[in-house]
């Protein structure tokens, strides 16, 4: 029995859907994997992070925290946004633009000491730029541990 011309178009645009579906799944599913999220050292410090997962820390780095190892790429710092801090390890070489009292962003991992060990350190680009996120991160800091400060009488 042959199939009429009807039916053949009916399967051809089953089959169609079919591949773009899974053409959207597959593109999906490597967006996802690859996204990383942003957060501060307040949320870190609530334990917000997520676990074995990476993500990425911003704020300043907190002044007379850059511990510089012997191996001439470990560095130790401190990321802090003016109410909570969050020690980092890095080995690697460090940009240019970064310095202590400057805006940074880290991705990496929290390990199970609270340590955040960075696969990658960013500095902010001119004396004007720090992400948008890390901006609004410390400006909610601020404010929250400005509320938080009872006045004396």
């Amino acid at each position: 029995m042959a199939l009429k011309a009807r039916h053949k178009r009916f399967i051809l645009i089953g089959i169609g859907l079919a591949l773009i579906g899974l053409a959207a799944m597959l593109i999906l599913n490597a967006f996802q994997s690859n996204m990383v999220f942003f957060y501060t050292p307040t949320q870190v410090a609530k334990g917000e992070v997520p676990k074995n997962t990476g993500f990425r820390i911003g704020g300043l780095v907190e002044m007379g925290s850059i511990k510089r190892g012997e191996d001439g790429l470990t560095v130790n710092f401190v990321i802090t946004d003016t109410a909570k801090t969050v020690p980092v390890v890095y080995k690697g070489i460090l940009p240019d633009l970064f310095k202590e009292g400057k805006g940074v962003v880290a991705q990496g991992q929290v390990g199970e000491d609270g340590l955040f060990v960075a696969s990658e350190v960013l500095a902010k680009h001119d004396e004007n730029y720090m992400p948008p996120e890390a901006a609004a991160a410390l400006k909610s800091a601020q404010e929250q541990s400005n509320t938080l400060v009872m006045p004396t009488k």
